[in-house]
């Protein structure tokens, strides 16, 4: 690990609601097509499932509610739909390139740490051209998806940083607390999809792209 005296905290971007606006279209995609083609009966609610990895979804389903269709099949649905969000609908934060470049000028590591699978990821990092330190996917560990730390854990640990010195951004209650079951810092943004969404055990909460910026610029470099 870093020394304790190099103050710069690492930065940790999830990917779905912060770098990628796809949130609001997985809050159509899921309860309007990935849902009713899975289930039989009751649907979850959105914040329930939002920031997990999707093959987690289907095992959450599995043991709560009635799937009417096997994982396999569900993970067909699922590949087929995020392909097409990442591909053509979905717009980078804005300010993102920027932010990142200020942040390795300063030496801040930069990390993007998703649920989503790397050829998700990798759909976004190519078509928007973003160069980061490092990109960490739940499929890249041994361990349990948001909200339990070990994403966060082992992240820590690929930037060189202990978990205090790291700074995580996410948009979902699960991704808050796998930030905070890491004891590490958290900046909630609040983008419109998760307006009702409970982001109170968060450090800070932002409501928009420019202050987004300017908390992580604030917070990095201490």
């Amino acid at each position: 690990m870093a020394d304790s005296a190099d103050r710069s905290r690492a930065v940790l971007f999830d990917m779905d609601g912060v770098i990628v606006d796809s949130e609001r279209y997985w809050r159509t995609e899921q309860p309007d097509h990935i849902f009713p083609a899975t289930l039989a009966g009751e649907h979850p609610d959105l914040d329930e499932t939002t920031g997990m990895n999707y093959r987690e979804i289907y095992d959450h389903l599995d043991a709560h509610y009635e799937t009417k269709i096997s994982k396999a099949e569900y993970i067909e649905i699922f590949d087929e739909t995020a392909r097409e969000i990442y591909s053509e609908r979905v717009g980078l934060l804005d300010g993102f390139h920027d932010l990142v470049e200020d942040l390795r000028a300063a030496g801040v590591p930069v990390a993007i740490v998703t649920s989503a699978p790397p050829s998700w990821h990798k759909i976004v990092t190519e078509r928007f051209d973003v160069d980061v330190d490092e990109t960490i996917s739940a499929e890249d560990i041994d361990g349990d998806g948001k909200p339990a730390p070990d994403i966060y854990e082992y992240a820590a640990g690929v930037v060189d940083r202990e978990p205090g010195d790291c700074l995580v951004i996410e948009d979902s209650k699960n991704g808050i607390e796998a930030g905070k079951n890491a004891e590490m810092a958290v900046i909630a943004y609040r983008s419109g999809p998760n307006d009702d969404t409970d982001l109170s055990a968060a450090d800070a909460i932002v409501e928009s792209a420019a202050e987004l910026r300017e908390a992580i610029r604030s917070r990095a470099g201490r």
